[in-house]
Parts: structure tokens; C-alpha cells; sequence
């Protein structure tokens, strides 16, 4: 067996359909085939079972699964920090997040970054959801993913950085624009503009409001936070969404955000493959972007503001509380 045929295997027991690699590799669907068939041939078992739908790891092709997994995205990780070590701080950083993290969340950090180590590449690669980050994660190319906390994921590590209140978006000419806080009852008798379903934010929403046995009422959907604060204004519905770092809350302008302090808030952070195998350089943005969200939340006096837990990451990948922040 070769680490192709391992690094075949695993991308299609995660997409559970051999023509989805096939697309993924731009290769033929008996090309992926055969790789799966040599290890089963070396194995003496079979590795997957074929469902009307795609296929499945069997009991054996599970072990194999999550033993290749690690193994792949840990010798990744190697190869990345040998890579760095011959070319001193000329390495790279590569990151995976939704549309509109960098722009809430690390501008500062990418600016701090870039100027702390200028031959060093910074890399973005969007994703439409956590999910979709994790497993963009767990594929071995990338470093960091900046998600939103939604539980436990085998073979990840999480670290929450900031909680994210939400706010109900109005227009200032609004009845509701005048208020110091919304009660979830209150959102009952308005017209939601709803964040996406497939997203974690917009499934944590839906779990609150079915909590507190609200129905709302919902005409408009979109792909982002940032699309739903522009529908909001322009008049086409109220939009819930998490309160930003450095965002004012009620805000001024023509837009106005009122605390909905009944809703837990939205926890978002780091998830990483492993902590204690986190390229220096890695680590260090990582510190940089948490520490950026601490000072823009500090630079919003005297209005509610994300609460955040700024961390510190160590050598063994354990948090501790950064006092700079």
C-alpha cells in the first residue's frame, strides 16, 4: 500500500462517495477505486460496504479510517514544520473560515502578522460552514479553522476565544429601535431574516427559539451576518445575529442592534488536528487574532460587547489566560 491509496481512502470514507473524490482529485472513479482495492487486497479485508447511496467504512475499513486519518494529517503537519525549518520564517499559515470571519475577526491580527514576519504566507480558504471547516481541517492541509463551537468533533481540538451575545437588527425608524433589550417572546411578532440553515449559527438560533417555544416568522434568507445587517437596514426585516467585536451595540446610523439577552450566546474560537503539533507560526496568529478580539471588545465602552476568553496557547496545546489582554 502507498500513502495515495491511505490518503484516498480516508477522503472517501469523510465524503462517503467514491465519484465525489473522483471530482475532488480530477481523476476517473476507477482510479479512486483501485486504491481502496489495493489496500483491501493487502489487507485481506474489505474496507468499505456499497450503499444505495454512496458507500461506508465496514468495521475493519473504520479502524483503518481513523488510524490513516491521524497518521496522514500528523506526518502533514511534519512536512510543513521541516518546511519551515529550511526556510527559516518564510513558512506559511494556512487558515480555513467562513466569507466574513477575516474582516470581523483578524484584520488587525493579519496586519500585526504580516508585520512581525513579512516572508511569512498567510492563506485563507473559505468555507460555507463550520462543519464544512472541520472537515477542510481534517483533509491535513491547513493549520487553523476558525469556527463556531457546536460540541465535541472526533479528531479535532477546540478553543473557545469569544462569546458572541446576540442583537436583534432594526432599522432606527423601528418601533423596537428605542428599547434597551428584546425579550424572546418579542420575537414572535416580527418577520426574521434568517441566517442559513446549514450553518452553525443558524441551527444554535433555530435550537433557541424552539427552546423557548418561539415560532417566528421568516420571508428571507441569507448566506452571511454580514447580508442579514444589510437587509435589516434597507427595510426588508429584522435580523438576529451574534453582536461583533468592536461593533457598537445599539449602534448608531440607520441601523440600530438591541441586546436579546434571553438567547445563550454564540461561542467561536480555534480547532486545530492537534495543538501540541501547531507549527510555531500557526500558534502565534492564533494568539495574535485572540488577542485582538480582547482589545476591539475593551475599545467599546459603556454598551454590552462580545464577551471574550482570550487564551493563551502553550507548548502542550493547554490555555491559560493571557493577562496582556
Amino acid at each position: 500500500m502507498t500513502l495515495d491509496d491511505l490518503r484516498v481512502f480516508v477522503s472517501v470514507c469523510r465524503a462517503g462517495s467514491l465519484s465525489a473524490v473522483a471530482r475532488e482529485l480530477g481523476c476517473t472513479q476507477s482510479a479512486v477505486s483501485q486504491h481502496v482495492k489495493r489496500l483491501e487486497r493487502e489487507s485481506g479485508v474489505s474496507l468499505l460496504e456499497r450503499r444505495p447511496r454512496g458507500v461506508v467504512p465496514t468495521a475493519a475499513g473504520r479502524v483503518l479510517w481513523d488510524a490513516a486519518a491521524d497518521s496522514i494529517a500528523g506526518l502533514d503537519v511534519a512536512l510543513r514544520r521541516v518546511g519551515d525549518l529550511v526556510n527559516g520564517d518564510s513558512g506559511a499559515v494556512r487558515v480555513t473560515t467562513g466569507g466574513t470571519t477575516v474582516r470581523h475577526f483578524m484584520a488587525e491580527a493579519v496586519a500585526a502578522f504580516r508585520q512581525r514576519y513579512p516572508k511569512v504566507s498567510l492563506e485563507f480558504q473559505t468555507e460555507t460552514s463550520s462543519r464544512r471547516c472541520f472537515e477542510a481541517l481534517a483533509d491535513g492541509h491547513l493549520d487553523l479553522a476558525w469556527v463556531t463551537m457546536d460540541g465535541p468533533v472526533q479528531g479535532i481540538e477546540q478553543r473557545p476565544v469569544v462569546d458572541l451575545p446576540w442583537v436583534l437588527a432594526v432599522r432606527a425608524d423601528d418601533p423596537l429601535a428605542s428599547r434597551s433589550r428584546v425579550d424572546a417572546a418579542d420575537l414572535a411578532d416580527v418577520r426574521l431574516i434568517r441566517l442559513p440553515h446549514n450553518s452553525t449559527s443558524g441551527a444554535r438560533l433555530d435550537a433557541a427559539f424552539a427552546e423557548a417555544g418561539i415560532r417566528s416568522r421568516s420571508d428571507t434568507g441569507v448566506a452571511d451576518w454580514d447580508t442579514a445587517l444589510l437587509l435589516a437596514e434597507l427595510g426588508l426585516g429584522h435580523a438576529v445575529v451574534p453582536a461583533l467585536p468592536g461593533r457598537p451595540v445599539p449602534g448608531d446610523g440607520p441601523l440600530r442592534l438591541i441586546p436579546v439577552p434571553a438567547l445563550p450566546p454564540l461561542s467561536v474560537g480555534w480547532a486545530v488536528r492537534r495543538w501540541d503539533a501547531l507549527s510555531p507560526l500557526a500558534r502565534y496568529f492564533a494568539e495574535t487574532v485572540a488577542r485582538g478580539c480582547g482589545q476591539r471588545d475593551a475599545a467599546t465602552s459603556g454598551v454590552p460587547a462580545p464577551r471574550t476568553a482570550v487564551k493563551a496557547i502553550d507548548d502542550r496545546g493547554r490555555t491559560r489566560h493571557d493577562p496582556s489582554s
